[in-house]
Parts: C-alpha cells; structure tokens; sequence
C-alpha cells in the first residue's frame, strides 16, 4: 500500500514493473488508490501477483479517476468474473488506457460481458489480451 501512497504524489515516474511479486488484494486497491490521482505513470506491470476479483475491483477504481496510464498488464493472476466486471466498470470512465493484457486469468463468460459494458462507453482502448481464460462463445458475444 505504501507504493500506492507514493504514486500519489509522483509527478515524474512513467513506468512500474512489478510482475512476479506478491502484491495480492490488498497491494492491487492500493495502487488503483494512488492511480486516482497520479498523472504521470503510464505503464504498470502487474503480472503473476496473486490479484483476485477484490484487486482487480480496487485497479478497476483507480482507473476510472486517472487520467495518464495507457497500459495495465494483469497476465497471469487469478482475476475471475467480479474482477472483470470491476475493470470494465474503470474502462467506462477512462479515456487514455489503450492496452490491457488479462491473458492466463479465470475470466468467464459474465467477466467478458462485464468488460462488454466498459468497452461500448470506452473510446481509447485498442488492445485488449484474453487469451487462456474461461471465455466460451456466449462470453465473446458479451464482449460486443
């Protein structure tokens, strides 16, 4: 959560990796804290860092207030349906995020409708990954 406070504040870091951690729930909502009102980062790598739907949800929040990220990287954790609904819930109200990767997740079909939802309100995002999640044909027509 500390890093979340630092992001914050921080006028000047553009880009964060931090793939292959430990970060989890409750390092993921403090950084969709601190992504609400940081307007310089615009890469967060947040691969394989045991995020669920609580995280996700708390990304989700942040990204709906930020106006720099252009790319979130969320590859290889546990990210279900309710993490997905969350993000698009941010996608809805965020104008600079062009890629998101959230291959390697356990998104379903009501995950995909929920990201659906984010993207007929979003007009910045280009590149969306999903690949190696639970998506069947009902969940790629969610997605519109």
């Amino acid at each position: 959560v500390g890093l979340g406070e630092g992001l914050k504040a921080n006028t000047t870091l553009t880009t964060v990796h931090l793939e292959n951690n430990q970060i989890g729930n409750a390092g993921a909502g403090g950084l969709g804290l601190g992504l609400k009102a940081n307007s310089a980062l615009t890469t967060l790598h947040l691969g394989n860092n045991e995020i669920s739907d609580a995280g996700a949800v708390g990304l989700g929040k942040g990204l709906a207030g930020n106006t720099a990220l252009t790319k979130l990287y969320l590859s290889s954790n546990q990210i279900g349906d309710a993490g997905a609904v969350g993000l698009g819930e941010g996608l809805k109200a965020n104008t600079t995020l062009t890629t998101v990767h959230l291959e390697n997740n356990q998104i379903g079909n009501a995950g995909a409708g929920g990201l659906g939802l984010g993207l007929k309100a979003n007009s910045a995002l280009t590149t969306l990954h999903l690949g190696n999640n639970e998506i069947s044909d009902a969940g790629a027509v969610g997605l519109g």
